[in-house]
């Protein structure tokens, strides 16, 4: 009941994020165990449609037996295996990396669930190729951290800009963006999660 009294209060503070919400479906649970294959996913996503991202991830995973990247799997396939599918020399690297450090043990969904949001961002960005927003990516989704804002995403900066009538740019745009943001705690990462649903027009 308190939950439900809290998410109120927060409406109540934000009637735009209010009417964004209503009628819309209820966000459901998207927590995932699996860190290293979350990681994996979101570096192939990078800077590609979902349906483009989705269709080189499944060939991506048709390599494996099991159609599962094991680390020691992964570091033996050639370049130019992986290339195949449709992955760049960067992003090759860059899951290599991913499968790396997971041979260190500091994948572990229990040693990382176990990290406040800004102690997971720092240690998951010692990972060349993984940056702050794929890491803010795993903690709204894979770990369903409830109090996370993404300022740099752009289907975010997007959102905003229209629902609140947002023109500045830069540090200025961020700046609002996270003023505005305030209202929603602790339960930001949801608030976003409806934002992204207010663009797609077919919802």
């Amino acid at each position: 009941m308190t939950l439900i009294l809290d998410w109120q209060s927060v409406l109540m503070r934000d009637t735009i994020l209010a009417s964004i919400m209503e009628g819309r479906p209820v966000i459901q649970s998207s927590a995932r165990t699996d860190i290293y294959l979350s990681l994996l996913s979101s570096i192939i996503s990078q800077q590609l449609s979902t349906k483009v991202a989705n269709i080189i991830k499944n060939r991506f995973l048709n390599l494996f037996p099991e159609q599962y990247p094991y680390p020691e799997l992964l570091q033996a396939l050639p370049d130019d295996t992986l290339r195949s599918v449709g992955l760049s020399y960067q992003k090759l690297n860059y899951i290599r990396n991913v499968a790396a450090f997971k041979e260190t043990g500091q994948l572990e969904h229990a040693f990382v669930n176990a990290l406040e949001d800004e102690a997971l961002i720092a240690h998951l960005t010692q990972i060349k190729g993984v940056g702050r927003w794929t890491v803010e990516m795993i903690l709204m989704f894979a770990l369903d951290r409830p109090d996370v804002f993404p300022v740099l995403d752009l289907g975010i900066q997007n959102a905003m800009k229209k629902a609140y009538g947002l023109e500045a740019t830069g540090k200025t745009l961020f700046a609002q963006m996270r003023e505005i943001a305030e209202n929603w705690r602790p339960y930001r990462s949801i608030a976003c999660k409806y934002l992204w649903q207010s663009l797609d027009v077919s919802q």
